[in-house]
């Protein structure tokens, strides 16, 4: 496999950002909790089940934090990860509503038919109802649980929202891309709508506050009015550090001198992320959490480097299936680990959460059947081996198959036009089409389009449908093995052939045009009556019929959302 040469590149040291010389346990901008100093914390115990925080960001890549080398300041997750347990051998899925599913279930994509794409906000499509989910699991051990930020798990009806499976509480969106300060979300041209929940109610009060913000003071207020003798959960998934670049201006002063205009505004949203989880982990100290409590922080999928996020030096990006895509940063911060301030290169899986926080909340898991996770807890807390010891990236049938895969390709084991990618042990299989496959150093131009000249980029082996790589040895995917190891790809065909036999039917129904949010308001949200069937689509022609009245409200709807945008950009700081 031949290849171009590849510009140089240094990492950066983290000492270059001086965060050391951060006072990172006191709240930043982002905070609205008092700033008296802390008393020390208390020596661990685990007497009690632990509080549980899981911090999820969107679209951060693995090159876009400190500790990897990075030109972005991330002080306190740098801190956090430091002083906890850094998860380098730690896996996701390459886009947003898998990565949810499989946290919130503890299942791979084809046990809950999710297993192709992302939930749209048309589709009359979600979670499946029958799941028991993980904030289920915590309220039947005590728990009060609550979720803050991006749900992109369905809403077709009230059944799917946030608070009907397992959270008592919610604030943020449903739909999976919004505006920062006014929650606006199109999708598509002349549908659009307002997507920020207070509960199951639209919170249009909150229009005009950035959402990492919004985010973190929200979390603070939980926790000041929750008692810390009761064991807590809060799933925090910001919207950051996804589309559309948005940040205050003071942030993206910092990067004035980045040259690349895409990576400066990213740059400034993943630090301004790092601020609102050093306000998160005040508050966990200031109102009595800490010394019993577990910080989970993962990203939901590689970074978008058409969008000034990095893999480097990971292959591919986003919605792939090659390392950049699927492999995430992750890390562990607790009172409570046996083993602190090292790297642990267990294989972790994100469903393994699962369990993993269901067993610490000393729930039951013995009516769960059918888990893809493994409880990680003794290899995370106390440098024990990991259970899992394979992991099932996905099988797509609906992916566009490869032009030059089939079955005869496969060993008449596995048709190789299929879209599949599993990792056994140290080896890893890629079937069908993986997705964009070029190595994309950090981008440092001032016009992105620009910055294509420093690809690395293959000039063979581009009609393959199959690739055999060993992780271990080349974390890269540099060299492909499956001529030299036909043995090895018989046995990881045979393993997809078997997953493939358990998958269920693939949830993907067409849109519906009742979910248009002029017909509930100007937002977006439950349109599907509770009586309806779980894929409901409703009659095309029924629409037509709708009530003028009902349409003609929703000028005035357009006209609102009009001026509240006109107000937001007058009264913000965006840029």
């Amino acid at each position: 496999m031949a290849v171009y040469a590849l510009t140089g590149f240094s990492l950066v040291s983290l000492l270059s950002f001086g965060y050391l010389s951060w006072d990172w346990m006191k709240p930043g901008l982002v905070a609205d909790v008092a700033t008296d100093p802390m008393e020390k914390s208390l020596p661990p115990t685990f007497t009690r089940p632990p509080h549980i925080i899981f911090i999820l960001t969107d679209d951060q890549g693995y090159h876009d934090i400190g500790y990897h080398g990075s030109d972005i300041q991330t002080p306190t997750l740098d801190r956090l990860a430091a002083e906890g347990v850094k998860l380098e051998n730690y896996y996701i899925q390459p886009i947003c509503t898998p990565s949810r599913s499989q946290l919130i279930t503890g299942r791979y994509q084809i046990h809950t038919g999710l297993q192709h794409s992302i939930i749209r906000p048309r589709q009359p499509n979600c979670l499946p109802l029958d799941q028991v989910t993980l904030p289920q699991k915590l309220q039947e051990a005590g728990y009060s649980t609550h979720m803050v930020g991006k749900w992109h798990l369905g809403f077709y009806k009230k059944e799917c929202l946030p608070t009907r499976r397992g959270f008592d509480t919610f604030l943020g969106s449903l739909t999976g891309n919004v505006d920062y300060y006014t929650y606006d979300n199109c999708d598509g041209p002349d549908v659009c709508g307002y997507d920020l929940h207070e509960g199951e109610d639209v919170a249009w009060d909150q229009s005009g506050k950035y959402s990492t913000f919004l985010y973190a003071q929200r979390v603070s207020k939980i926790l000041a009015s929750h008692s810390p003798k009761e064991p807590i959960f809060i799933y925090v998934a910001f919207q950051a550090v996804h589309t559309p670049l948005q940040s205050p201006k003071e942030y993206i002063y910092r990067y004035r001198s980045m040259g690349n205009v895409a990576r400066r505004k990213y740059a400034a949203m993943v630090t301004c992320m790092d601020e609102a989880v050093k306000n998160i982990t005040w508050a966990l100290k200031k109102y009595g959490y800490y010394d019993n409590s577990v910080i989970v922080f993962s990203t939901d999928n590689g970074g978008q480097t058409f969008s000034g996020g990095s893999n480097w030096p990971l292959r591919g990006r986003k919605g792939t299936y090659w390392e950049g895509g699927v492999r995430g940063i992750g890390f562990v911060h607790s009172p409570l680990i046996k083993r602190k301030r090292r790297t642990s290169w267990a294989l972790v899986h994100i469903t393994d959460w699962y369990p993993t926080l269901v067993s610490l909340a000393r729930g039951n898991l013995s009516n769960v059947q059918g888990l893809d996770g493994y409880d990680v807890w003794p290899a995370i807390s106390e440098g024990k081996d990991s259970p899992r010891t394979e992991i099932l990236h996905n099988i797509d049938p609906l992916y566009n198959h490869a032009k030059y895969g089939s079955l005869e390709d496969g060993f008449g084991i596995w048709n190789t036009a299929v879209q599949a990618s599993i990792r056994v042990g140290e080896w890893k299989l890629l079937t069908g089409d993986p997705g964009y496959s070029d190595w994309i150093p950090p981008q440092t131009l001032t016009n992105f389009p620009g910055s294509w000249w420093n690809l690395e980029r293959l000039t063979d082996g581009l009609k393959k449908s199959m690739w055999l790589f060993n992780i271990t040895a080349d974390p890269y995917e540099r060299y492909d093995l499956s001529e030299q190891r036909p043995d090895v790809v018989r046995t990881l065909l045979t393993r997809l052939v078997h997953y493939n036999r358990t998958a269920i039917p693939v949830r993907y129904p067409a849109e519906n045009p009742r979910a248009h949010p002029d017909f509930n308001g100007g937002a977006w949200g439950p349109w599907a009556s509770e009586d309806d069937g779980e894929e409901w689509e409703g009659g095309r022609e029924s629409l037509k019929s709708r009530n003028k009245k009902k349409k003609k409200k929703c000028k005035i709807c357009k006209l609102r959302s009009f001026f509240r945008k006109l107000n937001t950009r007058l009264m913000s700081n965006r840029i």
